[in-house]
């Protein structure tokens, strides 16, 4: 008797990997979650005034990165050329967002001997990191193997 895998069954998913259909899943996923991501920002940023001009970049990015994610999984040559490029761009802006969030925390009033309370009244800390996700999903989803 034959035993049906279940869609979540390890061995289905790196059956996936291994054939190549979880590349174009993944820069779908990317192209999603730069989308979601762009928006959230944009909120966030929006309720700070936009104060600096750098926090346009990753508003910015993120339509960059959906079309770069859908362009990818559509097309091989574009998975392996735009994507990794416009995640490697969002990889970078969401470590320097990390950086631009630890610095503002430190202007606030007591710095990081404050932390608790900065932390939660000031530029939320780990909120770039999630931007460099989903920049790293893209890159994975560059260097995967493509199903024929």
């Amino acid at each position: 008797m034959r035993v049906r895998k279940k869609p979540w069954d390890v061995d289905r998913l790196v059956g996936n990997v291994r054939t190549g259909h979880f590349e174009r899943s993944l820069s779908a996923l990317t192209a999603a979650g730069a989308l979601v991501t762009a928006a959230e920002i944009y909120f966030e940023h929006d309720s700070a005034s936009f104060g600096n001009k750098m926090m346009w970049v990753p508003v910015a990015l993120g339509p960059v990165g959906a079309a770069a994610g859908v362009a990818g999984f559509f097309s091989r040559r574009m998975a392996k050329t735009a994507l990794p490029i416009a995640s490697a761009a969002i990889v970078a802006n969401g470590l320097q967002g990390t950086y631009l969030h630890a610095r503002g925390i430190a202007q606030k009033p007591g710095g990081w001997r404050n932390a608790r309370y900065n932390m939660e009244m000031g530029p939320p800390l780990l909120a770039p990191l999630l931007v460099t996700m989903v920049g790293g999903m893209g890159l994975l989803a560059a260097v995967l193997r493509r199903e024929r």
